[in-house]
Protein backbone atom coordinates (compact mmCIF):
# COMPACT_ATOMS: atom_id res chain seq x y z
CA UNK A 1 0.00 0.00 0.00
CA UNK A 2 1.61 3.47 -0.59
CA UNK A 3 2.27 6.04 1.89
CA UNK A 4 -0.42 7.84 3.26
CA UNK A 5 -0.37 11.74 2.88
CA UNK A 6 -0.29 13.66 5.70
CA UNK A 7 -2.02 17.36 6.56
CA UNK A 8 -5.40 18.10 6.92
CA UNK A 9 -8.02 18.48 4.48
CA UNK A 10 -8.55 22.02 3.93
CA UNK A 11 -9.72 23.32 0.90
CA UNK A 12 -9.86 27.05 -0.49
CA UNK A 13 -7.68 29.42 -2.87
CA UNK A 14 -4.54 31.29 -1.34
CA UNK A 15 -3.28 34.11 -3.66
CA UNK A 16 0.51 34.72 -3.68
CA UNK A 17 2.13 37.95 -4.43
CA UNK A 18 5.55 35.71 -5.18
CA UNK A 19 8.72 37.39 -5.07
CA UNK A 20 11.37 36.97 -7.31
CA UNK A 21 13.77 34.01 -6.64
CA UNK A 22 11.73 31.09 -5.87
CA UNK A 23 10.14 28.96 -8.67
CA UNK A 24 6.55 28.09 -8.85
CA UNK A 25 6.82 25.01 -7.39
CA UNK A 26 8.98 26.13 -4.21
CA UNK A 27 6.41 28.54 -3.31
CA UNK A 28 3.17 26.10 -3.75
CA UNK A 29 5.72 23.74 -1.40
CA UNK A 30 5.95 26.31 1.57
CA UNK A 31 1.94 27.13 1.28
CA UNK A 32 1.33 23.25 1.91
CA UNK A 33 3.20 23.36 4.72
CA UNK A 34 2.28 26.64 5.99
CA UNK A 35 -1.21 25.65 5.97
CA UNK A 36 -0.31 21.77 6.69
CA UNK A 37 -2.47 21.18 4.00
CA UNK A 38 -2.67 17.59 2.28
CA UNK A 39 -3.14 18.76 -0.69
CA UNK A 40 -1.67 21.81 -3.36
CA UNK A 41 -1.21 22.49 -6.52
CA UNK A 42 -1.26 26.17 -8.41
CA UNK A 43 -2.80 28.01 -11.52
CA UNK A 44 -0.13 29.07 -14.32
CA UNK A 45 3.30 28.73 -13.43
CA UNK A 46 5.09 31.89 -13.18
CA UNK A 47 9.40 31.77 -14.23
CA UNK A 48 11.33 32.18 -11.11
CA UNK A 49 12.27 36.20 -12.03
CA UNK A 50 8.78 36.90 -12.33
CA UNK A 51 6.50 38.53 -9.61
CA UNK A 52 2.81 38.68 -9.00
CA UNK A 53 -0.12 36.34 -8.60
CA UNK A 54 0.39 33.03 -8.12
CA UNK A 55 -2.87 31.48 -7.37
CA UNK A 56 -2.47 28.26 -4.85
CA UNK A 57 -5.22 25.69 -4.72
CA UNK A 58 -6.03 23.41 -1.71
CA UNK A 59 -7.81 20.15 -1.26
CA UNK A 60 -10.70 20.60 -3.69
CA UNK A 61 -10.06 24.01 -5.20
CA UNK A 62 -7.15 21.36 -7.12
CA UNK A 63 -10.03 19.85 -9.24
CA UNK A 64 -10.79 23.84 -10.36
CA UNK A 65 -7.69 25.21 -11.88
CA UNK A 66 -8.38 24.48 -14.93
CA UNK A 67 -11.13 27.29 -15.11
CA UNK A 68 -8.42 29.49 -13.68
CA UNK A 69 -6.01 28.88 -15.87
CA UNK A 70 -8.10 28.98 -19.31
CA UNK A 71 -9.26 32.31 -17.56
CA UNK A 72 -7.54 35.55 -18.99
CA UNK A 73 -4.53 36.84 -17.11
CA UNK A 74 -2.83 40.47 -17.20
CA UNK A 75 1.10 41.18 -17.04
CA UNK A 76 3.27 44.33 -16.77
CA UNK A 77 6.07 44.10 -18.18
CA UNK A 78 9.23 45.96 -19.54
CA UNK A 79 11.24 45.15 -22.42
CA UNK A 80 14.49 46.18 -23.06
CA UNK A 81 15.05 47.48 -26.43
CA UNK A 82 18.48 46.93 -28.84
CA UNK A 83 19.26 43.65 -27.43
CA UNK A 84 18.14 39.99 -27.72
CA UNK A 85 19.70 37.49 -25.35
CA UNK A 86 19.23 33.37 -25.51
CA UNK A 87 16.36 33.54 -23.09
CA UNK A 88 14.46 36.70 -24.29
CA UNK A 89 14.86 38.12 -20.70
CA UNK A 90 17.70 39.45 -18.69
CA UNK A 91 18.85 36.07 -17.23
CA UNK A 92 20.60 35.12 -20.58
CA UNK A 93 23.38 35.82 -22.81
CA UNK A 94 23.12 38.80 -25.33
CA UNK A 95 23.11 37.14 -28.91
CA UNK A 96 22.36 40.36 -30.98
CA UNK A 97 22.06 44.12 -30.64
CA UNK A 98 21.01 47.13 -32.43
CA UNK A 99 21.93 50.84 -31.92
CA UNK A 100 18.32 51.66 -33.20
CA UNK A 101 15.86 52.84 -31.13
CA UNK A 102 11.68 53.17 -32.06
CA UNK A 103 9.89 56.19 -30.97
CA UNK A 104 6.30 56.34 -29.12
CA UNK A 105 4.39 56.21 -32.27
CA UNK A 106 6.52 53.21 -33.98
CA UNK A 107 5.65 51.19 -30.54
CA UNK A 108 2.11 51.65 -30.71
CA UNK A 109 1.85 50.94 -34.17
CA UNK A 110 3.56 47.78 -33.82
CA UNK A 111 1.33 47.08 -30.64
CA UNK A 112 -1.58 46.12 -33.35
CA UNK A 113 -0.28 43.30 -34.70
CA UNK A 114 -0.14 41.75 -31.46
CA UNK A 115 -3.65 41.62 -30.74
CA UNK A 116 -6.33 39.19 -31.15
CA UNK A 117 -5.93 35.49 -31.78
CA UNK A 118 -1.70 35.10 -33.29
CA UNK A 119 0.29 32.85 -33.59
CA UNK A 120 3.36 32.44 -31.25
CA UNK A 121 6.38 30.37 -31.31
CA UNK A 122 7.49 29.94 -27.30
CA UNK A 123 11.04 30.61 -26.32
CA UNK A 124 14.00 27.90 -26.42
CA UNK A 125 14.10 28.15 -22.60
CA UNK A 126 10.47 27.16 -22.34
CA UNK A 127 8.64 23.92 -20.82
CA UNK A 128 7.44 22.70 -23.90
CA UNK A 129 8.42 19.26 -24.94
CA UNK A 130 10.32 18.41 -27.76
CA UNK A 131 10.17 15.05 -28.50
CA UNK A 132 9.36 14.49 -25.38
CA UNK A 133 12.41 16.30 -23.35
CA UNK A 134 12.01 19.63 -21.96
CA UNK A 135 12.94 22.94 -24.52
CA UNK A 136 15.07 24.13 -21.82
CA UNK A 137 17.02 21.39 -20.98
CA UNK A 138 18.00 20.98 -24.42
CA UNK A 139 18.74 24.55 -24.80
CA UNK A 140 21.00 24.44 -21.94
CA UNK A 141 23.08 22.04 -23.84
CA UNK A 142 23.57 24.36 -26.69
CA UNK A 143 21.01 22.79 -28.90
CA UNK A 144 19.06 25.33 -31.54
CA UNK A 145 15.25 23.73 -31.80
CA UNK A 146 12.45 24.24 -34.25
CA UNK A 147 9.05 24.77 -31.81
CA UNK A 148 6.30 25.03 -33.78
CA UNK A 149 3.99 28.17 -33.32
CA UNK A 150 1.18 28.13 -30.88
CA UNK A 151 -1.92 30.05 -30.84
CA UNK A 152 -2.57 32.68 -28.46
CA UNK A 153 -5.53 35.20 -27.68
CA UNK A 154 -4.35 38.66 -26.89
CA UNK A 155 -7.43 41.01 -25.94
CA UNK A 156 -4.85 44.18 -25.01
CA UNK A 157 -1.27 45.20 -25.47
CA UNK A 158 -0.77 48.58 -23.90
CA UNK A 159 2.01 50.97 -23.62
CA UNK A 160 2.38 51.97 -20.75
CA UNK A 161 5.42 54.11 -20.19
CA UNK A 162 8.64 55.09 -21.61
CA UNK A 163 11.63 55.67 -19.39
CA UNK A 164 13.79 56.14 -21.56
CA UNK A 165 14.96 55.11 -24.58
CA UNK A 166 16.16 52.07 -23.88
CA UNK A 167 13.12 50.88 -22.20
CA UNK A 168 9.31 50.14 -22.77
CA UNK A 169 6.56 49.43 -20.02
CA UNK A 170 3.61 47.53 -21.67
CA UNK A 171 0.11 45.67 -20.11
CA UNK A 172 -0.63 42.74 -21.61
CA UNK A 173 -4.04 41.01 -21.22
CA UNK A 174 -4.08 37.34 -22.40
CA UNK A 175 -5.66 34.09 -22.43
CA UNK A 176 -4.38 30.63 -21.66
CA UNK A 177 -0.41 29.69 -22.66
CA UNK A 178 1.07 33.14 -23.26
CA UNK A 179 4.55 33.76 -23.11
CA UNK A 180 5.54 37.19 -22.34
CA UNK A 181 9.20 36.83 -23.31
CA UNK A 182 7.95 35.68 -26.78
CA UNK A 183 5.59 38.77 -27.19
CA UNK A 184 9.08 40.99 -25.96
CA UNK A 185 11.40 38.85 -28.88
CA UNK A 186 8.81 39.75 -31.61
CA UNK A 187 7.65 43.00 -30.88
CA UNK A 188 12.03 43.90 -31.10
CA UNK A 189 12.09 42.11 -34.34
CA UNK A 190 9.42 43.80 -35.59
CA UNK A 191 10.32 47.53 -34.56
CA UNK A 192 14.04 46.23 -36.32
CA UNK A 193 15.80 46.43 -32.90
CA UNK A 194 15.53 43.60 -30.76
CA UNK A 195 14.55 43.19 -27.33
CA UNK A 196 14.06 41.17 -24.22
CA UNK A 197 11.88 40.68 -20.71
CA UNK A 198 13.72 42.97 -18.04
CA UNK A 199 11.12 42.57 -15.84
CA UNK A 200 7.42 40.88 -15.40
CA UNK A 201 4.61 41.42 -12.89
CA UNK A 202 1.36 38.91 -12.93
CA UNK A 203 -1.28 41.46 -11.88
CA UNK A 204 -3.89 39.75 -12.03
CA UNK A 205 -5.35 36.46 -13.12
CA UNK A 206 -8.71 35.12 -13.51
CA UNK A 207 -10.70 36.43 -10.08
CA UNK A 208 -7.67 37.06 -8.25
CA UNK A 209 -5.32 40.39 -7.61
CA UNK A 210 -2.17 40.83 -7.06
CA UNK A 211 -2.68 43.50 -4.59
CA UNK A 212 -5.50 41.30 -2.49
CA UNK A 213 -1.84 38.57 -2.43
CA UNK A 214 -0.07 37.33 0.74
CA UNK A 215 3.84 37.99 0.79
CA UNK A 216 5.73 34.47 1.37
CA UNK A 217 7.15 37.04 4.20
CA UNK A 218 3.70 36.92 5.79
CA UNK A 219 3.04 33.48 4.94
CA UNK A 220 6.41 32.19 7.25
CA UNK A 221 5.37 34.77 9.76
CA UNK A 222 1.37 33.52 9.89
CA UNK A 223 2.31 29.76 9.44
CA UNK A 224 0.74 26.89 11.22
CA UNK A 225 -1.82 29.72 12.57
CA UNK A 226 -5.51 30.41 12.25
CA UNK A 227 -3.93 33.68 11.03
CA UNK A 228 -3.05 32.51 7.82
CA UNK A 229 -6.23 30.30 7.25
CA UNK A 230 -8.54 33.93 7.43
CA UNK A 231 -6.14 34.63 4.06
CA UNK A 232 -8.26 31.76 2.10
CA UNK A 233 -10.68 32.60 -0.64
CA UNK A 234 -13.04 29.67 -1.22
CA UNK A 235 -13.37 27.30 -3.70
CA UNK A 236 -15.85 28.52 -5.87
CA UNK A 237 -14.48 32.03 -6.79
CA UNK A 238 -12.47 30.00 -9.67
CA UNK A 239 -15.72 29.18 -11.50
CA UNK A 240 -17.21 32.84 -11.34
CA UNK A 241 -17.15 32.40 -15.31
CA UNK A 242 -19.42 29.28 -15.42
CA UNK A 243 -23.22 29.70 -14.20
CA UNK A 244 -24.83 28.38 -11.03
CA UNK A 245 -27.67 25.98 -10.66
CA UNK A 246 -29.18 25.34 -7.29
CA UNK A 247 -29.31 21.53 -5.85
CA UNK A 248 -32.42 20.19 -4.78
CA UNK A 249 -31.56 18.68 -1.59
CA UNK A 250 -32.37 15.24 -2.85
CA UNK A 251 -30.68 16.02 -6.21
CA UNK A 252 -27.52 17.44 -4.06
CA UNK A 253 -27.53 13.60 -2.17
CA UNK A 254 -27.44 12.13 -5.85
CA UNK A 255 -24.37 14.37 -6.91
CA UNK A 256 -22.35 13.72 -3.91
CA UNK A 257 -22.60 10.31 -5.07
CA UNK A 258 -21.29 11.25 -8.36
CA UNK A 259 -25.08 10.78 -9.78
CA UNK A 260 -26.81 13.08 -11.83
CA UNK A 261 -28.96 15.47 -9.64
CA UNK A 262 -32.05 17.79 -9.83
CA UNK A 263 -31.18 21.29 -9.85
CA UNK A 264 -33.32 24.89 -10.35
CA UNK A 265 -31.79 26.40 -13.60
CA UNK A 266 -32.98 29.55 -15.28
CA UNK A 267 -30.31 30.85 -17.73
CA UNK A 268 -28.68 27.29 -18.40
CA UNK A 269 -29.03 26.01 -21.52
CA UNK A 270 -28.93 22.14 -22.15
CA UNK A 271 -25.51 21.02 -22.35
CA UNK A 272 -23.42 24.11 -21.12
CA UNK A 273 -21.41 23.69 -18.33
CA UNK A 274 -22.10 24.92 -15.13
CA UNK A 275 -21.48 24.10 -11.26
CA UNK A 276 -24.04 23.03 -8.75
CA UNK A 277 -24.19 24.49 -5.36
CA UNK A 278 -26.08 23.63 -2.16
CA UNK A 279 -26.92 26.01 0.88
CA UNK A 280 -24.56 28.04 -0.68
CA UNK A 281 -21.92 25.32 -0.95
CA UNK A 282 -20.19 24.02 -4.49
CA UNK A 283 -21.35 20.14 -4.49
CA UNK A 284 -19.96 19.52 -8.88
CA UNK A 285 -19.25 20.52 -12.09
CA UNK A 286 -20.52 19.05 -15.03
CA UNK A 287 -23.62 19.52 -17.55
CA UNK A 288 -26.85 20.48 -17.39
CA UNK A 289 -29.48 18.36 -19.20
CA UNK A 290 -33.11 18.69 -18.55
CA UNK A 291 -33.48 19.25 -15.18
CA UNK A 292 -30.02 18.12 -14.24
CA UNK A 293 -26.93 18.47 -13.81
CA UNK A 294 -24.48 15.40 -14.83
CA UNK A 295 -21.38 15.59 -13.15
CA UNK A 296 -17.44 15.50 -14.06
CA UNK A 297 -16.40 17.01 -10.84
CA UNK A 298 -17.24 15.93 -7.49
CA UNK A 299 -16.08 18.52 -4.99
CA UNK A 300 -15.89 17.20 -1.19
CA UNK A 301 -15.19 20.22 1.01
CA UNK A 302 -15.12 20.16 4.56
CA UNK A 303 -14.02 22.90 5.82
Amino acid sequence: MGRKRQGRDISGWLVVDKPAGPTSTAVVNKVRWALNAKKAGHAGTLDPDATGVLAVALGEATKTVPYVTDALKAYEFTVRLGQATNTDDAEGEVIADSDSRPDEEQIKAALSAFIGDIEQVPPQFSAVKINGERAYKRARDGETMEIAARPLYVDSLLLIDMPDPDHVTLELTCGKGGYVRSIARDLGQALGCYGHVRELRRIWSGPFDAEDGVSLHQIEEMARTPALDDHLRPVEMALADLPEVKATAEGAARLRNGNPGMVLASDVDYGDEAWASYEGQALAIGRYKSGELHPTRVLNIRN
